[in-house]
């Protein structure tokens, strides 16, 4: 189904993105796991191997909240692989007490929404060369009641955990929205999710799991079920610019389809990266 295709999975070592990344490699793909870890990289792999032992996969170590090595790493997805089929953004944090990355910026900011646009811009020419292609990120139903302080997009005035996690899966919808509507008519489309999943180790720095389990309370198999048919499924070719759950099409919050938001966290984002 997905021979002679590559897919490039971010936070790929645990939870949805291991589970993304088998299903895709189970399907055929040449998949690209994108980690922060070496060992549990690794062990990652090991694990796909034994349960698919003619898997092609590869392990690519990254701390994406790190935009040097956000560009390093994708210097090395695009040396390795010219055309690039699927983009799957799904690595994340959340974070109890704010936390500042190495280029000075808040890190559920910077790893959740920074990483998916730098990363997404800069592997651009690889998934043009190969359209029709896919970028799929993956969001939340966090963003649901969530606003983008542009006046505070780095939480400094006011540090919430979960405030901040939701700005940013609010994010990545409005640039998913934007990039499909900058990417019309190349053949690359862009789509977005909320996976509904508990069973991982992204709310590991909040104490509270209990509170948001009625939201999320799903195995992580099931939770990469949607990012994987938006990753492979022929029934979503040429479909872009939409928000899914369940692998159904879902409105997202009023916030997240404002048009002049998006394009202006584009431009903010543009310039946080230092892209041109």
């Amino acid at each position: 189904m997905m021979n002679g295709k590559v897919c490039v999975v971010t936070g790929a070592s645990a939870g949805i993105g291991k589970e993304t990344a088998k299903a895709l490699a189970a399907m055929g793909a040449t998949t690209a796991l994108v980690c922060r870890n070496k060992e549990r990289g690794d062990a990652a792999m090991a694990e796909i191997s034994q349960a698919f032992p003619n898997a092609n996969t590869q392990l690519f170590l990254a701390d994406l909240s790190s935009q040097k090595q956000v560009r390093r790493v994708a210097e090395e997805l695009s040396g390795a692989f010219p055309k690039i089929d699927v983009l799957v953004n799904n690595a994340g944090v959340i974070e109890n007490n704010r936390r500042v990355t190495e280029d000075g910026l808040e890190m559920t900011f910077a790893t959740n929404h920074l990483a998916y646009f730098l990363l997404t811009n800069l592997l651009l020419p690889n998934l043009k060369a190969a359209a029709p292609s896919r970028i799929v990120s993956v969001s939340s139903a966090a963003h649901y009641g969530a606003t983008l302080h542009f006046d505070d997009l780095q939480n400094e005035k006011e540090y919430n955990g979960w405030r901040a996690y939701g700005q940013s899966k609010l994010a990545n919808i409005l640039f998913t929205f934007e990039l499909a509507r900058r990417l019309d008519g190349t053949g690359v489309t862009a789509t977005c999710l909320h996976p509904g999943v508990i069973g991982t180790q992204l709310f590991r720095n909040l104490g509270l799991l209990n509170a948001v389990a009625g939201l999320f309370l799903v195995s992580p198999e099931k939770g990469a079920a949607t990012t994987i048919y938006l990753a492979s499924s022929p029934d979503v070719e040429g479909v872009t610019g939409k928000f899914f759950d369940d692998k159904k099409i879902k409105a997202p919050s009023s916030a997240a389809q404002n048009i002049v938001d998006a394009k202006r966290l584009w431009e903010i984002s543009t310039a946080l990266c230092g892209l041109p």
